[in-house]
């Protein structure tokens, strides 16, 4: 029998993700696991695809733009809190934070996220901008 589990949003952050945004490891079972990305203002991720799983994003704070492409078919979409987004396996994708707030997301990765090697680097449509330490 499986036992119940809780867990508050972890600080600092449990690693950085290949992409280059902060995550906080949450919660995970057999079927998927859950985290918390948060990307600073101003900061661009690296564009990647991911081999074999599938998230839902639920954006909870911040604003930004979020690059998905996938076959010949290729879309901008505006990030906003509220929003619940897709992003199904083998979609090449990028995000920004525009804005004064840094922008923060829980998603859901299925099945639960294999290892660093998952994510395949690829070109997305924006430079590449990190936080500046």
């Amino acid at each position: 029998m499986a036992t119940f589990a809780s867990l508050p949003l972890p600080e600092p952050c449990s690693v950085i993700a290949p992409d280059g945004s902060e995550v906080r490891i949450l919660l995970g079972l057999s079927g998927g696991g859950m985290a918390h990305f948060r990307l600073a203002p101003g900061q661009v991720s690296q564009a990647v695809r991911h081999r074999t799983v599938e998230e839902l994003w639920y954006v909870l704070s911040g604003a930004g733009q979020m690059w998905r492409q996938q076959e010949g078919r290729e879309e901008i979409t505006e990030l906003r809190p509220g929003l619940c987004l897709s992003i199904p396996v083998g979609t090449a994708f990028q995000f920004r934070a525009s804005g004064s707030e840094a922008l923060a997301a829980v998603a859901v990765t299925m099945p639960p996220w294999p290892g660093a090697e998952e994510a395949e680097l690829v070109q997305g449509p924006w430079p590449i901008v990190s936080k500046i330490a």
